[in-house]
């Protein structure tokens, strides 16, 4: 699993949102943030933050305390500008930080990166050789002869007999038996006249390994401000977003930090970036963000994705032509609130009916509220219901409940009884007098089943319910637990 996020706090005030946090305040977010995120990586996950001057080293430091300073594996530098800002008042800021964690750095290791057009363009073949274009490397090693008296030895030009001995400052790489062999394979080069006077060592590119990644990314592989910005141009004509990141810095750090089929969470989701390229790359993904953006950029430009009406951005580059789908969550209010007295109660924000669909998610119920019958709120099988109510229940209550659900053995009904508390009998006794009925105070329900204060967070992802249509995205849900989820 890789975990992004953009946190600047420039002390700016966007379009989408405010940047601009009293120091220490940002810092303690962050810190929230931070230590739930680490709790979701994987073992051999890793977390990326692109983050500019303002704050990049008072939260390296503070990721060296919540990931441990031995887990720290590199701060790049992304050069965003191909421009400077001339009207800056002392130093153009051209670059970001890009600071790289691992959950475990023993588990980590970065996916190295295929060679770029500028690379794949140093290897020519000016002999034909029919193993393909090569480059070459020099024949020598940084060793003395008096370290390495064996590779202080003459070789000899086969084009024009000439015997060459190396430096004594700076023998041969290969001992006399490997030169031999590296002669017979014809891996020896000569130059174009093949009269040179120091041997050259062919590295083929088909036989060559994918690149080291480098510290520094340039905006000619990486993308920069400009066009992630006309980008976002073409996706909204006329409702730009404040500060996207270009697909291509997304895509570099997916392909650095995943495989295809990983799971991918950007907790400040932005204009949707991460989300695109992820899903252009076969990544699963989940981003999280707040504010009307979410309505007005995130999802339009992901549904573009999936229709494949996206052309802009990394879309070439991965051959994407559309396809897959996503759901789109509301966060609903919290169910539970304490009183004045400190005691759990049900938060008042939530009508019946959002009470009720709640329930039957947290229940495993289907939320089905039947026209004709008051008490069938939601069903998990033919005779089996759900009732929910803010009330405190008596045996009065119960036993009229008990009734209207029946206790026919051709008809054979049970209730789930959801209360805001009960009096005059305790859950024990009312299974036994009334073997239909279970009776659950909702309070303790979902305290019984908050995830806060766990080691572990791992998401479950493999079993989320298919949707119907692949391509189809429904509407978002009015709130957590209720509608269609998209």
């Amino acid at each position: 699993m890789c975990s992004l996020t953009r946190q600047y706090n420039t002390g700016n005030a966007f379009k989408q949102y405010d940047d601009g946090l009293e120091h220490s305040i940002w810092l303690g977010l962050m810190r929230d943030r931070l230590e739930i995120i680490r709790r979701l990586l994987s073992d051999d996950g890793s977390l990326w933050i692109t983050i500019d001057d303002n704050e990049a080293h008072y939260l390296k430091v503070m990721c060296d305390e919540i990931f441990g300073r031995a887990n720290f594996i590199v701060n790049l530098a992304w050069h965003k500008r191909v421009s400077p800002a001339n009207d800056a008042k002392f130093f153009s800021g051209d670059f970001d930080h890009i600071l790289v964690y691992a959950k475990r750095r023993d588990d980590w290791r970065p996916i190295r990166l295929q060679k770029n057009d500028a690379q794949v363009a140093n290897y020519k073949n000016p002999d034909n050789d029919p193993r393909g274009v090569w480059n070459s490397t020099a024949y020598t090693c940084a060793k003395t002869a008096e370290e390495r008296p064996n590779l202080y030895y003459a070789v000899t030009n086969p084009n024009n007999g000439a015997e060459i001995f190396p430096s004594r400052t700076r023998v041969w790489a290969y001992d006399r038996g490997t030169h031999q062999r590296n002669v017979d394979n014809n891996l020896i080069y000569w130059g174009k006249d093949g009269n040179g006077s120091m041997p050259r060592m062919k590295k083929f590119l088909a036989e060559s390994k994918p690149v080291v990644p480098r510290s520094i990314w340039s905006y000619d592989e990486a993308g920069h401000n400009q066009e992630s910005r006309l980008e976002i141009d073409k996706l909204f004509p006329g409702d730009p977003f404040t500060t996207p990141k270009p697909e291509r810095l997304l895509k570099r750090v997916v392909e650095i930090a995943t495989n295809a089929g990983d799971l991918i969470l950007d907790s400040f989701a932005g204009s949707g970036t991460t989300g695109a390229v992820a899903h252009k790359m076969g990544r699963r993904w989940i981003m999280v963000e707040l504010g009307e953006h979410c309505h007005t950029h995130i999802v339009p430009r992901l549904q573009k994705v999936i229709d494949g009406q996206d052309p802009g951005g990394v879309t070439q580059a991965t051959g994407w032509t559309g396809g897959g789908g996503f759901r789109y969550y509301e966060l609903a209010p919290t169910l539970l609130s304490t009183d004045r007295w400190g005691n759990l109660v049900i938060n008042p924000e939530y009508d019946a009916g959002m009470l009720s669909a709640a329930m039957c998610k947290l229940e495993g119920f289907s939320y089905a509220p039947s026209e004709t019958v008051w008490w069938q709120q939601g069903r998990s099988s033919e005779c089996d219901f759900i009732y929910v109510t803010t009330q405190t229940l008596g045996p009065e209550q119960l036993e009229a409940l008990s009734h209207e659900v029946g206790t026919d053995p051709n008809d054979p009904r049970s209730l789930l009884v959801c209360c805001g508390a009960y009096r005059g009998v305790t859950a024990a006794q009312a299974a036994q007098r009334w073997p239909n009925l279970t009776l659950k105070k909702i309070p303790k329900m979902v305290k019984d089943r908050c995830e806060w204060g766990h080691d572990d967070y791992s998401l479950n992802v493999a079993n989320l319910p298919m949707a119907q249509k692949v391509a189809e995205v429904l509407p978002p849900q009015d709130d957590l637990f209720g509608g269609d989820a998209a």
